[in-house]
């Protein structure tokens, strides 16, 4: 019976921390510029209308989603790591057990050495 192995991917790793973190500043802020135009566009654009609320929403709204989407890391991303183990368990490959080993075996012969205590 032979057993289909899969090697782990370097692709399947989560995304590195300094490479979330940036990212996630990055969103943060892009978010952020677009409430600070969305209260400035409130101000600024007159007269007032359905347009007026838009930005306040935008304004008001825009940094609770931009904290939550901020905090929520690839925690909570699933990710389909495959673990090394795994693939470390099971049947042995069908070759290695029809090969026998190799046994070198060392005969020794000539006069000992003096070791140190000897010598004195």
């Amino acid at each position: 019976m032979k057993s289909t192995r899969h090697t782990p991917s370097v692709t399947s790793l989560p995304e590195a921390p300094q490479d979330e973190a940036k990212r996630r500043v990055r969103h943060y802020a892009i978010t952020m510029g677009i409430r600070t135009a969305c209260f400035i566009l409130m101000a600024v654009v007159q007269p007032i209308g359905w347009w007026t609320f838009v930005f306040a929403a935008g304004a008001i709204f825009l940094p609770y989603i931009a904290v939550v989407a901020a905090n929520a890391g690839a925690d909570s991303t699933p990710t389909t790591v495959e673990s090394p183990v795994l693939e470390l368990e099971g049947d042995a490959p069908e070759t290695a057990a029809e090969e026998t080993p190799k046994v070198i075996t060392i005969h020794e012969s000539g006069r000992p050495t003096p070791s140190r205590d000897d010598a004195s």
